[in-house]
């Protein structure tokens, strides 16, 4: 008798399957679905044989996608996510919306939190749930509906990405710091000062990488700052700025709170714009729920507001 080839495999297959593609490891997906790994490996192999066709090439101590596993990952994310969210509104019909943002911790901190009572206050039925990370979240598969990225512009992880507002950059500095002993009068006189910077990868001891294109435009030239402070976190960088432990690299619009409370002042003129930015990223079935719809609305709303040309800092 021949097999219906519209019939569903069993949804434990296909959940372990989700799983395994969504992490490429079959050791990650039995953790995640409190088997052990040679149990979702029988399950991978089930799944393999009732659809007549490889999922994964199995590499070395790595899994790779077929064109036929990468066709049902893509089909098994959104199918669950909307069985997600149906049972989530059939179990609990009079809850709150919910909507699930993730983005990175200076965003969060910075720009995201110190607006974010104007949305709680516009619509007070939503919950909106934060995941401040530098890991890049799968939407679907783990649960958001919206993520706010920072990367460089021709990033192939932002190719599918709204742009949410472009960066320019300068140095900022407490206000403290115009009045000390060194003071800041000129691009020259950070040699004078401790530089506060973000980790990026093979950095070199000395000058720090991400000052290098702000420094070059000013025209300062063979530069050696007096000490420097590494951070991994921008927030934290930002926190150090504030009390006076060095001069930030600042990323605007993140930096115009500060700015206009008047902890963060910009010695001197020399905005520039900068090689990243920040872009918005959707969950298709997660946009089309009217929580998300007006989240994402009101998120836009601001970023315009952000694009707008700032006023500029105090300088010295």
């Amino acid at each position: 008798m021949r097999t219906d080839p519209r019939r569903l495999p069993p949804l434990d297959l296909l959940l372990a399957f989700e799983a395994a593609a969504r992490h490429l490891s079959f050791t990650k997906a039995a953790a995640e679905r409190f088997l052990t790994q040679s149990a979702v490996s029988r399950q991978i192999a089930a799944l393999e044989e009732d659809l007549g066709a490889a999922l994964f090439h199995r590499r070395h101590r790595a899994l790779e996608l077929t064109d036929e596993g990468k066709r049902l990952a893509r089909a098994a994310a959104t199918a669950l996510a909307e069985l997600r969210e149906a049972t989530q509104a059939i179990r609990a019909p009079r809850q709150r919306d919910v909507v699930a943002l993730t983005t990175t911790p200076g965003f969060a901190s910075l720009w995201l939190i110190p607006r974010l009572a104007r949305f709680v206050a516009a619509h007070p039925r939503i919950d909106v749930r934060i995941d401040a990370t530098y890991d890049t979240r799968t939407l679907a598969a783990e649960g958001f509906d919206v993520a706010v990225r920072y990367g460089p512009k021709d990033s192939r992880h932002i190719e599918a990405a709204d742009a949410l507002f472009a960066e320019t950059v300068q140095p900022l500095c407490a206000p403290a710091l115009l009045r000390g002993a060194l003071p800041l009068k000129s691009p020259q006189d950070l040699a004078q000062h401790t530089l506060l910077h973000i980790a990026m990868g093979g950095d070199a001891p000395g000058m720090p990488l991400e000052w290098q294109a702000w420094l070059q435009t000013a025209g300062v030239r063979a530069f050696e700052p007096a000490a420097t402070l590494t951070f991994t976190n921008y927030d934290a960088a930002a926190a150090a700025a504030v009390e006076g432990q060095g001069v930030l690299l600042g990323r605007r619009p993140l930096t115009d709170g500060l700015i206009a409370q008047g902890r963060l002042v910009a010695p001197f003129e020399g905005q520039i714009e900068s090689e990243r930015g920040y872009y918005l990223l959707l969950d298709p079935v997660g946009a089309r729920r009217p929580a998300v719809a007006a989240f994402v609305e009101w998120l836009r709303a601001m970023a315009r507001g952000a694009a707008a040309p700032a006023a500029p800092g105090a300088t010295g």
